[in-house]
């Protein structure tokens, strides 16, 4: 454990008189601590200097009230200061750098020896935090926190008459070091607040803070621009300024939505009331909110109301249907409407019990590869990968799935895209879905993952629900998670369309848009879940010709055999900004982590056999296998002119019949047959091989 002491000549000056009582710092150094176990995370030393932190200082007259400061980055657990073995504070749970302050009454500390003592309360996997630069300060904290003023007017200067007008928006400040800093505003009727966020509703904050020089962000959300202001406040300072951003991303004709929103006031855990996720969603530019708290049915329209906000957003009624099996976000949720019972284990009976609630047309699938209560829907355990199927035989009857949830980001970002495509190769009629899952304020935000849906989206207080939610049924849809991708295929054809094509090539189009504070760093193209281009996006060095667009291309495939989806994926490098910071991993497969930010178009049905509608690998699959009765040589000679994802689901409708695809005969037999039936059968037995490793060590 670490013990530090404070040098005897700082003490004999602190022992003079309480009126001459000076800051005394406890440690000016960041510490590394772990609460068990290996590393979290691979940019943390392997071994942490202690699992709690002991520091020890000495005051011969205690004096009036006193505050706490300290730096900290990467909490994600529950970590605890104790002063003279008494709880004083709990650590914001935050992996972000921040500094934090905390009041500390007389009555805690004692004449002569005093000790302080961060740890961990928790035990629930390592967690590796940096925390220090630890000082006491003998006055009180709202004193401490409001030494200047700083007015900060954030105007849209979007407007089509040349005006600038106040707009919602999030507010950043950070200190030299780059730290968020914690001020002296307060949430309230107009304000969102946590350390070094602020979020308005009116577009206009005044700010309490301590003397000292600071960085100061504005923005709402993706679609717009970032302004930034340097600033320099002296005790007593009352100092405006004004920033201005505007909106860069084109999203005209498609409606930012976050299918998975929670407060504090209604899910019981995270920390925004649903007084302040009313002016962060304003804050984030969301048009339209779905409250989705755990197994109740809330409407936010009363709340944005009394919060004023009503106009920037339309809410919707939903409801997280939170099963020991798996998580489903449920909506349009009639008004009045009886709550689901969740307590089944047993997805037929779930879906059952969702059909009966009046509205509820839209089902999501939730964080599909987190483990929740013991079950991980599309873990190894229950789900083959190659193929889409529940090895159970669970049926899926959702019609859309979270393919990025920016509260519970996936070590491979990829991951659910391809779990995504897979359940479109099986016949599953599933729409894509960007989310937040927030339950905070400022540390997994609203909004940062998000889904556009096509629908008029002029005026956001009046979005048209219905209309929103036939477009996303269909699929025409486009997924942001700090980037925005387009496919559109022969100059008309977008996502959730069936393409009709009238010659033997395929003209494809795409366009990558993000605002100039992200980047993107390469365009991927997806037929069946398979990659078939790949384009690397170079920064543009010089101001763009069309703000927000970042990379437009096109290409010229030829007319594939048989129906396939196109999908269009862009990604790029993580943002470090605490401005928009890409949180890590919720659950890691790895302590080495490499953030990213990505867009996906939606899927383009190619519609190549002409019968006017789209047919899925499976389909292909069955009519192959059944035409060549289980011939498992004559169905590999099929595949030939099929591709691998058609060829995977023949190994799985061989396999579910009997045929043991793992016998040497037949294992020779694949290796030596042509390339689409060799990767698909391959793919299928190496994931069939996951399942029963994963289902023996149970």
């Amino acid at each position: 454990m670490l013990n530090l002491k404070l040098g005897l000549t700082l003490l004999a000056a602190l022992a003079v008189s309480p009126c001459l009582a000076q800051e005394i710092t406890l440690t000016s150094k960041m510490h590394h601590l772990r609460n068990e176990g290996d590393r979290e995370w691979a940019d943390f030393p392997e071994k942490a200097e202690s699992d709690q932190l002991n520091l020890a200082f000495n005051l011969k007259d205690v004096g009036g009230d006193w505050t706490l400061s300290l730096r900290q980055e990467d909490i994600k657990q529950d970590w605890r200061v104790r002063l003279n073995g008494k709880e004083l504070a709990r650590l914001p749970v935050d992996e972000i750098d921040m500094r934090v302050a905390f009041p500390v009454s007389a009555e805690l500390l004692v004449n002569g020896e005093n000790s302080l003592t961060i740890g961990c309360s928790s035990k629930r996997g390592p967690d590796d935090i940096r925390v220090g630069e630890v000082r006491l300060k003998p006055r009180r904290m709202t004193d401490l926190l409001s030494e200047a003023t700083l007015t900060v007017t954030v105007l849209d200067d979007t407007q089509l008459d040349g005006t600038q007008k106040a707009t919602p928006c999030r507010i950043t400040i950070v200190d030299e070091a780059g730290s968020l800093v914690q001020t002296g505003a307060i949430s309230n009727n107009q304000l969102a607040v946590r350390p070094g966020t602020i979020y308005t509703s009116t577009g206009v904050a005044v700010i309490p803070l301590p003397a000292g020089k600071y960085t100061v962000y504005a923005g709402r959300g993706f679609e717009y621009s970032l302004s930034q202001f340097p600033v320099e406040l002296k005790s007593g300072d009352e100092k405006s300024i004004d920033l201005a951003i505007r909106r860069v991303v084109p999203t005209e004709g498609y409606v930012a939505c976050d299918t998975h929103v929670h407060t504090r006031t209604h899910s019981g855990h995270g920390d925004s009331t649903v007084q302040e996720r009313m002016i962060t969603l304003a804050g984030e530019g969301i048009e339209l909110p779905i409250a989705t708290d755990h197994n109740v049915h809330i409407d936010h329209a009363p709340f944005a109301r009394e919060m004023n906000v009503r106009q920037y957003f339309t809410p919707v009624i939903g409801n997280e249907v939170t099963t020991r099996t798996a998580h489903f976000n449920i909506f349009p949720v009639e008004a009045g409407s009886p709550v689901p019972d969740h307590r089944s284990p047993d997805w037929s009976e779930t879906f059952a019990r969702i059909d009966r609630v009046p509205g509820a047309k839209i089902v999501i699938l939730n964080h599909a590869r987190d483990l929740h209560s013991g079950v991980t829907p599309f873990g190894p355990m229950l789900f083959n990968d190659a193929v889409g199927v529940n090895v159970d035989g669970w049926q899926l009857r959702a019609n859309a799935m979270e393919v990025v949830n920016s509260s519970a980001s996936q070590t491979d970002i990829m991951q659910l895209f391809y779990d995504w495509m897979t359940l479109l190769n099986r016949g599953h009629r599933i729409s894509p879905i960007g989310s937040s899952d927030s339950h905070d304020v400022a540390r997994h935000f609203v909004g940062q993952g998000r889904t556009y849906i096509r629908c008029d989206d002029f005026d956001p207080g009046n979005i048209d629900v219905d209309s929103a939610v036939n477009s996303l049924l269909q699929g025409r849809v486009r997924i942001s998670y700090g980037l925005l991708t387009e496919l559109t295929v022969e100059g008309k054809y977008t996502s959730g369309e069936l393409a009709r094509i009238p010659g033997e090539e395929i003209s494809v189009a795409a366009r990558v848009l993000a605002p100039d504070w992200i980047e993107a760093s390469k365009i991927l193209l997806f037929s069946n879940g398979e990659l078939i281009r790949e384009e690397p996006i170079t920064p543009q060095r010089k101001p763009e010709s069309s703000p927000g667009v970042k990379w437009q291309g096109s290409w010229t495939l030829p007319r594939p055999g048989h129906d396939v989806h196109l999908v269009a994926i862009a990604i790029g490098p993580g943002i470090d900004g605490p401005y928009w910071r890409t949180a890590k991993a919720y659950q890691p497969s790895s302590p080495v982590w490499e953030p990213h930010v990505i867009g996906c178009s939606g899927a383009v049905w190619i519609d190549a056999d002409g019968d006017g509608r789209p047919t899925a690998a499976f389909g292909y699959a069955r009519a192959i296998v059944a035409e060549e009765k289980g011939e498992i040589a004559a169905v590999l000679s099929r595949l030939s002119k099929f591709d691998s994802a058609i060829a995977a689901q023949c190994a799985d409708i061989l396999q579910s019949s009997g045929t043991m695809l793992i016998s040497a005969d037949m294992q020779k037999l694949i290796r030596s047959s042509p390339k689409p039936g060799r990767v698909g059968f391959e793919k299928y037995v190496a994931a069939w091989r996951r399942n029963q490793v994963a289902r023996a060590g149970d």
